[in-house]
Order: structure tokens, then sequence, then C-alpha cells
């Protein structure tokens, strides 16, 4: 029997990317999985072709139940309709993933003081609000099952700042409501935890770099850091062995990404490797900042943008996540690859 076999969970936020993914995966294992979004045939956003219906076959086609319903999840009525369906059909909901999103056309990169004051609004509406909006509708179904469990999807699991605030501010707050609602569920006997893709080789992601997934390795000459990238899929796997392990409340309230989930399970993606983003960028800088000679250090050490000039363009991206605290351990003499380790998560 396949490890999620009668199991019943909602993808909200199906549609492509890493939500296609996780509910590809959680079919995969025997589930029965609603997938929900706003996309279907004739009504899709301008350039991107996926569907929910497409998801919902594909987990069927994978060994799952895949069930499809168009959900704006901004709407209180619309998503207690979804979960009255849901009530009705299965009496209740082993498995919330909250993926919903749609805040890339909405995000501008730069000070708060030239973002786009509507576009920002909108971005809290459709990537917060409605993670609260589905989590408050849909956990009455969950308290009827024994160890429920649900996940909140964020970009990133640092605390560094992502270099638009309300951008930061959604993803940061998604974190906190995975540790949230398990402070709030543990006492019942059940779990919430968020995690993070990484790099992650999504339908958009893939049309960026002019590739397919059968040729992806092409874009590794725009971007060396693309080589440490992952299918949609490798997040998913990791969330169906999650919910298949009966040990999970132990995860409860924390963050974690796909490369730790792969690496707890021992996972591997679809084309057989084994993707940890978190661990390619500490390598990386570990590496640039063992090739320094020890005469160049002290004046590397001076700040952010000498340390970045120091390194190479290829490790430079990761000097910012490490921040100030990086700074300080090189400062006071820890080896590079201890302090990189400490600081540095993606």
């Amino acid at each position: 029997m396949k490890p999620l076999a009668g199991r019943v969970a909602l993808v909200a936020g199906a549609t492509r990317g890493a939500g296609r993914g996780v509910a590809v995966s959680l079919g995969e294992a025997g589930a029965t999985v609603w997938c929900t979004g706003r996309s279907v045939a004739g009504a899709t956003p301008p350039g991107r072709p996926e569907t929910i219906e497409e998801t919902a076959a594909l987990v069927t086609r994978a060994g799952g139940q895949g069930h499809w319903l168009q959900v704006d999840h901004r709407e209180p009525e619309a998503v207690a309709a979804l979960a009255s369906r849901i009530g009705a059909e299965h009496g209740g909901l082993d498995l919330l993933v909250n993926d919903i999103w749609g805040g890339d056309a909405l995000t501008h990169w730069g000070p708060l003081w030239e973002h786009d004051l509507d576009d920002g609004l909108r971005m809290m509406q459709s990537g917060l609000t409605t993670h609260l909006i589905t989590a408050r509708l849909l956990l009455p179904l969950m308290l009827e099952r024994e160890q429920a469990l649900l996940i909140e999807v964020t970009d990133g699991v640092g605390e560094h700042y992502r270099g638009s605030l309300f951008f930061d501010l959604v993803k940061a707050a998604t974190r906190r409501l995975g540790w949230a609602l398990h402070t709030e569920l543990a006492p019942r006997g059940h779990t919430a935890l968020t995690v993070t893709p990484g790099f992650l080789r999504s339908e958009a992601m893939l049309d960026h770099f002019g590739v397919r997934e059968d040729n992806w390795r092409e874009a590794v000459s725009q971007d060396a850091h693309f080589a440490a990238s992952e299918t949609p899929r490798f997040l998913g796997r990791g969330l169906a062995a999650l919910a298949a392990d009966p040990r999970r409340s132990s995860l409860g309230g924390s963050v974690l990404s796909s490369g730790e989930l792969g690496e707890r399970y021992g996972l591997v993606d679809v084309d057989g490797r084994r993707p940890h983003f978190g661990r390619h960028a500490e390598d990386t800088l570990s590496d640039a900042l063992e090739a320094l000679p020890e005469a160049q250090r002290a004046r590397a050490f001076a700040d952010a943008d000498a340390l970045s000039q120091a390194v190479g363009p290829h490790a430079a991206p990761f000097v910012g996540v490490g921040g100030a605290a990086l700074l300080e351990r090189l400062r006071r003499g820890d080896a590079p690859r201890a302090a990189v380790v400490a600081t540095v998560r993606l």
C-alpha cells in the first residue's frame, strides 16, 4: 500500500510551480489531492498556460486521486464553499498545503518609498491574507482527523532582508505562521510547520532562461548557480515523506528547506540528483573565503562591499545572506566554513 493511501490533502495554489510539484508528489504517494487556484482552461494569466485541471490530471496519473476546483482564496465565501465540499465528500482533511502566492508581478525590487503602494498591498492580500483565510476555514476539517498536518510554503529560511519590503514581509510572515499555528495545534495532537524550495526550476524559471526540463543544464552558462536547482517535485517528495512520518510532530513549528527534507528522508529528485541549495551556498562562499590569501583578509573583512568584491561575483550573492553576523565571526578569527555555516541560511 502507498504511504498516503486513504489520506485527503488540499494543495491551495496548485496550478504551477511548487504547488503543482507538491500535489503530484502527494498523488504519487497515494493521496487524494484537491487542487485549487484561479487558473482554469480559458482563464489563465498572460503567458502562463498551466491550469488546475492539468494538475489534478497529473495527480491521478501519478497514482493518486486528483480533484480540482477553481477557488479565489482571497474570497472567504469561495474558500468556505471549498471546505463544505471537502467535508461533505470526505468528512475531514488530513493535510493542508498553503502555497498561494501570485506576487511575482507585484514585486518591485528597491526601497519602500519607490514601491507601488497598490501592488504592495495586493501582494499582502495575495500572499498572506489568503493563507489566513484558508487556514481559518479548513482547520475545523483538520481537527476531525488524527495527527493532521498543515504546511506553510515560503521562499527561503534565512532572516536576511530580501530586497523588497512587501516581499520580505510576506515571506517572513508565512514562516511565522507555521510556528504560530503549531503552537495552537500541538496541544490537540496536530502539526504545523513551514517549508521552502531551493532554486526552483518552475515553469516560469525555465521560460526565463529559455530552456525546457529536458535541457535545463544549458542555462547554467547564464547562471552558474542554476546547476544546483531542483524540480518542483523535489519539495513535493519531501512533503510526502514528511506526511508519512509518524514522528513528524518533532519538527513542528520549524522552517525546513527541500534540501533538508531530502537529507532527512534520503530522497532524490526526479532526475536522480540530490539538490540542496543551502549546502551549495555554504560550499561556494566557504571555498571563496578559504582561497583568500591571509594578507588580504583584514581588508576583505572591512565591510560587506569589500568582502563581496574579494570573494568574486560567483560567491558574492551569499555575502549579504550572512550579513553583519558573518563579518563579525570572520573578524574575530572563526574559520571561514564555520562562520558561513553559522550565518548563511537560504
